[in-house]
């Protein structure tokens, strides 16, 4: 786009952090500044401002209608949290191009500063999905006469609050299941998994202990192993489309006929990942630890523990200062890791520094 003297039109944030990473939860203030660069006098209408926040979900199906005929079926839906606008230069109406009610801008640089307040109400966290996203942005539009307006948009991410301190997800999960094999007319003995960790909540960067029993009285060779799942559920025209992928995963020793193996707390770490999505109506975001027994040549013997991935870690001894400072101790290396097909992970990058925009005293 030839911008003609408008040589530049940016957006910034008045971040609270030395990232200058724009990171807000509900109710915060969002301020920043539109910057406009000009290299000689230019007349302007308007000058304007719309920040917006939403969730939106799409996918696509294929459908038979009969012989040799199929169609697409498109599913989309749509929730908005908030669309606030606002006009730092000029007046409403762009379609007037009469000479009155212009602005002068005069050559040089410009800055205009903006402010709204985010609901009070819970938003959704920040999220980019296989079939959706959840999005939060200001855009920026100059309009002047008898030329296209110059726009720009850009985002900044929200954090909704998961406190794992709540009494529901420190409660301790736990399950018990056996699975007896059977070969023609033979049942050999039954293999038994019983499985605990120590609580449902947790947040990126701390490692869940497992606490398990293992015992193989069949008379093939198993593998006891645990694995963590992120399931992206998306809902639209009352349909569900989920997607299901693997987080991080361990195996234990193979076990041979008649052996027992015990797991005293092996850790399994929780990488980079986005948190939990409970309250949005179209997409949720959970996880899962399924540990479970691989049986060669039969259905694998599983149990599947709930887990809720926060925001707020856990702080012991009602010490939440210094439990979420080592947190964030550990959450700053994650910012120079890149996790491939994983696109929600710019949302976790800076999950650190919101915790240090929103608690100063950690950082002296």
């Amino acid at each position: 786009m030839v911008l003609g003297k408008v040589k530049s039109l940016t957006i910034s944030f008045d971040c609270l952090n030395d990232s200058n990473v724009p990171v807000y939860s509900s109710g915060d203030t969002v301020s920043g500044r539109v910057n406009l660069e000009v290299t000689g006098e230019i007349r302007v209408k308007s000058l304007k401002i719309h920040a917006r926040g939403h969730a939106k979900v799409r996918w696509t199906e294929s459908r038979n209608a009969g012989s040799n005929t199929a169609y697409t079926q498109n599913y989309t839906d749509e929730v908005e949290y908030f669309s606030q606008k606002d006009i730092l230069i000029g007046h409403e109406r762009d379609d007037d191009n009469s000479e009155e009610g212009f602005n002068t801008i005069h050559s040089g640089r410009h800055e205009y500063a903006f402010s709204f307040e985010l609901p009070q109400t819970p938003l959704a966290t920040s999220f980019e999905g296989r079939h959706g996203s959840v999005r939060y942005w200001v855009k920026a539009e100059l309009h002047r006469p008898w030329l296209l307006p110059v726009k720009l948009k850009k985002e900044f991410t929200v954090f909704e609050h998961i406190d794992i301190n709540t009494p529901s997800l420190l409660s301790p999960q736990a399950g018990t299941k056996d699975k007896t094999l059977c070969c023609w007319f033979c049942a050999s003995g039954p293999i038994s998994l019983s499985a605990k960790i120590e609580r449902k909540g947790y947040t990126p960067g701390e490692s869940i202990q497992i606490f398990a029993e293992i015992e193989n009285c069949s008379s093939r060779m198993v593998v006891p192993k645990a694995a963590i799942y992120q399931t992206q559920a998306f809902y639209a025209k009352g349909k569900m489309k989920e997607v299901k992928q693997l987080v991080a995963n361990l195996r234990g020793e193979s076990l041979s006929s008649g052996k027992t193996e015990t797991w005293n707390g092996k850790l399994l770490k929780i990488p980079p990942v986005s948190p939990s999505i409970l309250d949005c109506s179209i997409i949720r975001v959970e996880y899962s630890l399924m540990v479970y027994v691989d049986i060669p040549g039969a259905m694998d013997l599983f149990l599947n523990l709930p887990l809720v991935i926060g925001t707020i870690p856990l702080h012991p001894f009602g010490s939440r200062t210094s439990s979420v400072s080592s947190q964030c101790s550990m959450n700053m290396n994650w910012l120079g890791l890149s996790l491939p097909e994983r696109p929600e992970e710019h949302v976790v990058r800076i999950a650190c520094i919101f915790f240090l925009q929103h608690h100063p005293a950690m950082q002296k």
